[in-house]
């Protein structure tokens, strides 16, 4: 069957790439019934691109294939075979950096910049677990019976069903394949319907890698039937997702009904404290990362600042003095330094927040409003809201959007109490010059992982998970590989005759 004939805007010096296709049980095809779906360009509200719509008996046949090819794949590998196969994958995803971070800014709207170093982010966990899958070790055990030996062996899981968030279309992707791929693992990938283009991209360069063809599928879709078969189908072992706290609930029951493995990363509500001994220059450099990155719209986006009185106006006028220097527009423009929004129902949602905040007593420092000199896409303003507190939505509500919502406190004890009043333990962040506040506090807060000065954390080797709602299991780091094994035990008795 033919390759798409969607046209972007840029040339790529691999156009085939740019596919609209999926890859199921060894070929590239359209769905079955023969149903698209259109994929929308969020800086210009144009379509971009379309893509296939498969249908639930495109996922089974998937599932099956990749079944079958498991266990060939896994018994036939050596651990140095998968992480040869993984380094070349590697390769390719830097060779190709700039066709795919074209194509994500595309799909996706943050800034060509932002796409390059996700690529590139990307490529780590892949020769990350390059390096993991030769190291996956049993252990040899002290019996507590004579004669016998006891050891442990790791096994892949099996088929894992992969669903992917549109924030990081690339990075989410290799995140949970590459380990997947270490262990001796099959996947079915069911990639955001918002941005199918990198998944399908990352799958393309992985079987010019040299990965066999029935152990990785992509199967876009936006039939949710469809893709809930990859919680319910026997045959899928473990199911890996990224995405919304309820989704997540939902998924995890349907997985129980087979015991399947699962790893979710879910919803976040970061808390980022900046204390009156902080050094405000480098909160205010902190807040820019992890507030207004990807326009706000990342899981682990700082949600709620909480600024110490004495120092609430020194922050906030430095915070506005930034912010007023972002130039928002196309990604892939020249100059831009921040993209839109997904898609229109963001926009809407952020501007549910900015009212809600301002009937409850807000106050409105700067932007809260659509810009009026960017193109017709799906843009808001960064926004600074003061005066914030507990009974707005922004408080409880993950905005996902470029604002930030700054509540004042006076007290360590009461600050932490606001901090962890919320279901979600995803990221937490915060600012102190004083290396006995830094120990203690880092310990109070109840999330899974935190930032002390600094906004930024999410690396290839350190492990990225959530407590309470935010999740279960963590990605990346050396935990990551263990995600996707089961671990046996076998006891041999060894008496001679």
């Amino acid at each position: 069957m033919e390759q798409s004939h969607n046209q972007l805007p840029v040339q790529l010096k691999n156009p085939a790439l740019f596919d609209s296709r999926g890859f199921v049980a060894g070929n590239w095809k359209s769905a079955a019934s023969n149903k698209t779906f259109p994929v929308i360009e969020p800086s210009s509200g144009q379509v971009l691109g379309i893509c296939a719509d498969f249908s639930q008996q495109d996922f089974v046949e998937a599932i099956e294939d990749a079944d079958r090819g498991f266990r060939k794949y896994f018994f036939s590998t050596t651990a140095k075979q998968r992480s040869v196969l993984l380094r070349k994958w590697n390769d390719l995803i830097l060779q190709n950096l700039d066709d795919l971070a074209n194509i994500l800014s595309l799909e996706n709207g943050k800034t060509l910049a932002e796409a390059k170093g996700e690529v590139a982010y990307a490529a780590s966990f892949v020769a990350w677990f390059a390096e993991e899958a030769v190291r996956s070790y049993g252990d040899v055990i002290p019996s507590s019976y004579q004669n016998t030996t006891a050891m442990t062996f790791k096994e892949p899981v099996g088929v894992c069903g992969i669903i992917t968030p549109w924030n990081f279309p690339a990075a989410m992707i290799t995140r949970k394949i590459a380990p997947a791929f270490a262990a001796g693992c099959a996947v079915v990938i069911k990639p955001p319907s918002e941005t199918p283009f990198s998944a399908i991209a990352l799958v393309r360069l992985a079987l010019e890698a040299g990965f066999p063809p029935d152990i990785v599928h992509v199967v876009p879709t936006k039939d949710r039937n469809a893709s809930l078969e990859l919680a319910t189908h026997p045959k899928v072992k473990k199911i890996s997702f990224t995405g919304s706290t309820n989704v997540g609930k939902m998924l995890t029951k349907l997985a129980a009904g087979t015991i399947k493995r699962v790893s979710m990363e879910l919803g976040g509500n970061a808390p980022f404290i900046v204390f009156d001994d902080a050094n405000i220059a480098k909160a205010i450099e902190g807040a820019l990362i992890c507030k207004f990155r990807s326009s706000g719209q990342t899981c682990v986006c700082a949600n709620r600042l909480y600024v110490h009185q004495d120092v609430l106006e020194d922050f906030t006028q430095g915070l506005i003095r930034r912010v007023s220097s972002f130039k928002l527009g196309r990604g892939i423009d020249e100059g831009v330094t921040h993209g839109p929004l997904v898609n229109a129902a963001a926009v809407d949602k952020v501007k549910s927040h900015v009212q809600d905040a301002l009937q409850k007593g807000g106050q409105l420092r700067y932007g809260g409003d659509v810009p009026s000199d960017t193109p017709p896409g799906f843009f808001y303003q960064p926004t600074i809201i003061t005066h914030a507190n507990k009974d707005m939505l922004l408080a409880t509500d993950e905005t996902f959007g470029p604002i930030a919502a700054i509540f004042p406190f006076s007290s360590e004890d009461e600050v932490i109490e606001m901090a962890n009043d919320t279901e979600f333990g995803l990221a937490g962040y915060f600012f102190s010059e004083n290396v006995n506040r830094v120990l203690r506090v880092a310990q109070r807060l109840e999330c899974g992982m935190v930032g002390v000065n600094t906004g930024l954390m999410s690396a290839v080797e350190t492990p990225f998970g959530g407590v309470k709602e935010s999740g279960i299991g963590h990605e990346g780091s050396k935990y990551g590989l263990g995600e996707y094994q089961n671990i046996k035990a076998v006891t041999i008795g060894n008496q001679s005759a």
